[in-house]
């Protein structure tokens, strides 16, 4: 909701001669969704955010249920137990800029997962008051330290042109597995019992760690999304048109045949940068007649997406190429060229 709120503000000050609202609209909605689709960085994020909701919302959802049913508190008890959660999050929010400088977005999201997690345990057989106060300022400190981090992991990884869009899926993560989780552990609950199910959620945020194994969390100094503006202005003959024609951009390298693997290796994070900033396909060829040259081949559904995709790109994104370019062994640069789509 967010992202659709902030595109129709932007579309009605940034109004495009000759397209539709509707298409301008689709058209944002449309890049912020490849963008997504083709950031593996981002795809971390959403998916530790996804696990921890799931698994942490167990004590949001039946902390009421302890309330009553284990303490046999009334609405006071209940709000004082809201309040040790409280204080736990507003000491986070104080020394978390100096937990950040000792350790990193990866280790404080992972010590705050098993932290929650000891602390849901606690929860589930603790009666003292004492005891159960502390354990939940803990677990306001841990919830806290684990987003927080998780939403600065986004944000900085994340380019400015889409940073609205793509936090409003990050939002939308978080809200659906916390609303998923309290269903799933409220169902779990009427089942096996309310302690059994926080020793399960968990047991769910412990079993939840090996995916920062596949799904590493990436620091702002890892991934430099500061626009590079290093992509060279396309050279033109007369007026070209904006929109409603395809564009083919087409980039040939010569390179030395024996390193062919190793070259389509570093092409393919290549292939994830042109598809995220704009390409609607992408294509390496070979010559089947000459094994040192490939060809780079991908389709940009306008002229104006295209001259867009030279201002997204990133310093990130820079390192990346140049990866690739150090393969090619050619006196001059790739050839680049730009064919645009006719009427038959």
């Amino acid at each position: 909701f967010l992202g659709v709120v902030i595109v129709l503000t932007r579309w009605r000050r940034e109004k495009t001669p000759g397209v539709l609202p509707g298409e301008r609209f689709i058209g944002a909605m449309r890049a912020g969704l490849r963008y997504v689709r083709h950031a593996p960085a981002l795809h971390a994020v959403f998916v530790r955010t996804v696990t921890f909701s799931i698994c942490g919302s167990a004590i949001w959802a039946l902390l009421p249920l302890i309330a009553r049913n284990e303490l046999h508190f009334g609405s006071l008890g209940y709000g004082l137990l809201l309040g040790g959660l409280g204080a736990g999050a507003l000491i986070a929010a104080a020394t978390l800029p100096r937990l950040r400088a000792r350790f990193s977005v990866e280790q404080i999201v992972s010590g705050a997962s098993v932290l929650f997690a000891v602390v849901s345990a606690a929860v589930s057989v603790t009666e003292n008051i004492v005891l159960l106060g502390i354990a939940l300022l803990a677990g306001g400190y841990a919830w806290i330290a684990a987003l927080s981090s998780l939403n600065a992991s986004a944000q900085t990884i994340i380019a400015d042109w889409v940073r609205a869009r793509a936090l409003s899926i990050y939002i939308l993560l978080f809200f659906g597995g916390m609303a998923l989780g309290s269903a799933l552990w409220g169902a779990v609950a009427s089942h096996i019992g309310v302690p059994l199910a926080l020793d399960a959620a968990a047991a769910g945020l412990i079993l939840s760690l090996p995916a920062a194994i596949r799904f590493p969390l990436h620091a702002a100094e890892e991934i430099d999304v500061t626009p590079s503006m290093h992509w060279p202005e396309p050279a033109i003959a007369g007026d070209v048109k904006m929109e409603g024609a395809p564009v083919l951009v087409m980039v040939e390298y010569r390179i030395d045949a024996a390193r062919s693997s190793d070259f389509k290796s570093a092409m393919e994070e290549v292939r994830r940068h042109r598809l995220r900033d704009g390409a609607m396909r992408w294509r390496l060829y070979s010559d089947i007649a000459e094994p040192a040259r490939f060809v780079e081949a991908f389709v940009v559904e306008s002229w104006l997406e295209h001259l867009r995709q030279h201002e997204r790109a990133t310093i990130y994104d820079r390192d990346v190429e140049k990866i690739a370019l150090g393969f090619h062994i050619g006196k001059e640069p790739p050839v680049v060229t730009h064919l645009i789509a006719e009427a038959p």
